[in-house]
């Protein structure tokens, strides 16, 4: 069920995002064609009004197609309904669309989360272990998603953020060595247990391979008024986007020690399953997180993600002209061959880091 939920909630993800494209289009009078989920040989199919909707076997992304991309199209080229003859800021504000309804779909998602279920008091001791990579420092230490550490090396973390900077900190300066931690299960009969974690060495800084956050307080309470729903739910959109920007950044400016820690498909609904084990709280942290990483991914200027398409029509812009034709084929189809690699590449290695897996190959 943990990871059936997980499923059901990037499913939805990719329909937020490609809904935002075609309501876009389809408010601004621009003439769509189809709606799908997922790619490959269609399960389901219906027209209406002239869109075919339909679900699609590989459940991998999706996609909005427009009458300009048809080739068998009856549409007349000079049509002033296609996507390619309206004006650029038109064109933008279709192709950002997905970016943006996956953004409000995860602040949504955390001010609901706030003004319905409450907002935490106040941080309590020590710092929460939110995800673990099997096979890494901390899976293999005994660390559980749900766990909160709360003292290394007999010295106490404290609370909230600076806790959990402080323990990276030590982390990334003690690569190789010990430490002894002191963690509590939320299990209430597991109590307290004392843990050896010996940080991996990557270039010269300790990994442990988990997630962490400051250790938040179980004990909800009412948000007095709807401001402070909106507030609470603000700060958390804000940090998460704030993190995921570093996180990418870091592919360019420390390439060696990041790529390490970019995950495929098969890892992001590990991670889900493992949150959502921690029920509808830890469900929605994962909604929210993976919303914002698909946002700011599909941001970056490179082929085929919506940021390298507002690339061309920068360029669009400056030159007065479209980019010729042959060019934008040949930079698509570029982009296409390194994504399809790149997510081989990523199934194929976090698959073979499940524990089943593991076991089967003998390690």
């Amino acid at each position: 069920m943990n990871v059936l939920a997980a499923l059901l909630a990037l499913g939805l993800l990719v329909v937020i995002h490609e809904a935002g494209h075609f309501l876009a289009a389809v408010g601004q009078g621009i003439r769509v064609n189809g709606f799908s989920v997922g790619f490959g040989p269609a399960l389901l199919k219906r027209e209406h009004n002239g869109v075919t909707y339909a679900l699609r076997l590989l459940p991998l992304g999706g996609f909005v197609s427009f009458p300009d991309d048809d080739d068998d199209s009856t549409i007349p080229e000079d049509d002033p309904d296609l996507l390619r003859n309206r004006p650029i800021p038109q064109r933008v504000l279709v192709i950002s669309a997905g970016v943006l309804a996956n953004l409000l779909l995860a602040w949504v998602v955390l001010v609901g989360q706030s003004a319905l279920v409450g907002i935490p008091a106040a941080p309590e001791p020590g710092v929460m272990v939110v995800a673990v990579q099997p096979g890494q420092a901390a899976a293999k230490a005994g660390l559980q998603a749900g766990d909160r550490i709360l003292s290394i090396n007999g010295e106490p973390l404290g609370k909230g953020q600076s806790a959990v900077r402080g323990m990276v900190e030590q982390i990334q300066a003690q690569p190789g060595t010990t430490l002894e931690l002191v963690s509590r299960s939320r299990d209430p009969d597991s109590g307290i247990r004392k843990l050896a974690l010996t940080p991996a060495d990557q270039d010269g800084q300790g990994r442990i391979g988990a997630q962490l956050q400051a250790n938040l307080s179980d004990n909800l309470q009412r948000a007095t008024n709807p401001l402070e729903a909106i507030a609470y739910g603000s700060s958390q959109f804000t940090g998460l986007i704030k993190n995921t920007v570093v996180g990418y950044s870091g592919l360019i400016t420390n390439f060696g020690q990041t790529a390490q820690q970019v995950s495929g498909p098969v890892k992001i609904v590990e991670m889900g399953a493992q949150l959502s084990r921690q029920g509808g709280g830890g469900l929605v942290l994962f909604t929210a997180l993976i919303s914002i990483n698909l946002a700011v991914l599909n941001a970056l200027p490179l082929p085929l993600l919506d940021g390298g398409q507002l690339v061309l029509l920068l360029a669009e812009g400056v030159r007065g002209r479209p980019l010729p034709e042959r060019f934008q084929m040949a930079v698509m189809q570029s982009g296409l061959l390194l994504l399809l690699g790149l997510s081989v590449v990523l199934i194929v290695r976090d698959t073979t880091q499940l524990p089943l897996v593991q076991q089967l190959i003998g390690r």
